[in-house]
């Protein structure tokens, strides 16, 4: 049963109050382990606490109120259901357990065979990126927009690295963008690289196998935001994950060149309705 915009708004008044209290767990099991030795367990006591903890408040908060919407964790799984809630408790764990603040909650809503909301929240730097399809993307309520860079060689990508696919691969691409004349970089979080990319601060993010709760809610903030992406529920990534493509379009074909990523030449839609995991739960 599709939904209606009614129901769509109920679930985005919900969602800012969700994101917000998911953060604050985030931000106080990182302020606890903070200066704690990497090589000692007491971060990553902190780390595995905090995961549960945030996934756990978030699902309990959304069975409460939509006991009939489906979910799907990074710690916990799921059966998603036609409509659900995809969510990553901590994306950039690496980061969170050394203390670096680029660490964020990621929540994504699907319903009616696409993306419908997304939250990305990096607690320790105090900014939320919400987007609703149709209606644009925003950090802290600000309106806000892809970069308009056009030369490449003034280009700053992000590429993430995934063990699920052969590292010649992953040097294959670098190589293609150092050749291009483009800056690449790496910060270890993939839904905070493509919240970067929607907010202009990088020109695209892409990488070679993603899970659907780390890419679901920064693809829909890069579509609002004027960008263009790779196809990723329309691949079955809701299922199996995959690939990720995500940039400002005057330089898109690049990234998608030395990726291997083609770009998305219309919406992402779930197409497999007969799949188990698309139906209603």
């Amino acid at each position: 049963m599709s939904l209606t915009e009614h129901d769509i708004d109920t679930r985005e008044a919900f969602l800012h109050g969700l994101a917000a209290s998911a953060a604050a767990l985030a931000l106080d099991g990182f302020s606890r382990q903070t200066g704690q030795s990497a090589s000692m367990k007491g971060p990553q006591d902190f780390l595995t606490e905090t995961d549960g903890a945030v996934e756990a408040h978030i699902r309990s908060r959304i069975a409460e109120t939509f006991p009939e919407d489906g979910f799907l964790g990074e710690e916990t799984g799921g059966l998603p259901g036609a409509q659900a809630w995809v969510v990553d408790p901590i994306d950039g764990t690496a980061n969170f357990a050394r203390a670096i603040p680029h660490f964020c909650v990621s929540i994504a809503f699907v319903a009616n065979g696409e993306v419908q909301l997304g939250a990305i929240v990096n607690p320790a730097l105090d900014e939320t990126y919400l987007a609703r399809h149709g209606r644009g993307a925003r950090r802290n309520g600000l309106a806000i927009r892809v970069s308009n860079t056009n030369d490449i060689a003034a280009t700053s990508f992000e590429m993430g690295w995934s063990n699920r696919e052969p590292l010649e691969r992953y040097i294959a691409a670098l190589e293609g963008l150092f050749r291009a004349g483009s800056n690449v970089r790496r910060a270890a979080s993939g839904a905070m690289g493509l919240a970067y990319v929607a907010d202009g601060r990088s020109d695209g993010y892409a990488e070679l196998h993603m899970n659907p709760w780390d890419c679901l809610a920064g693809l829909l903030l890069v579509r609002e935001a004027g960008g263009v992406t790779g196809p990723f529920l329309s691949e079955g990534g809701l299922l199996r994950g995959g690939a990720v493509l995500a940039a400002t379009p005057a330089v898109a074909g690049v990234l998608a060149d030395a990726t291997g990523i083609p770009l998305l030449t219309g919406p992402d839609l779930l197409t497999q309705p007969s799949d188990p995991i698309l139906k209603s739960a």
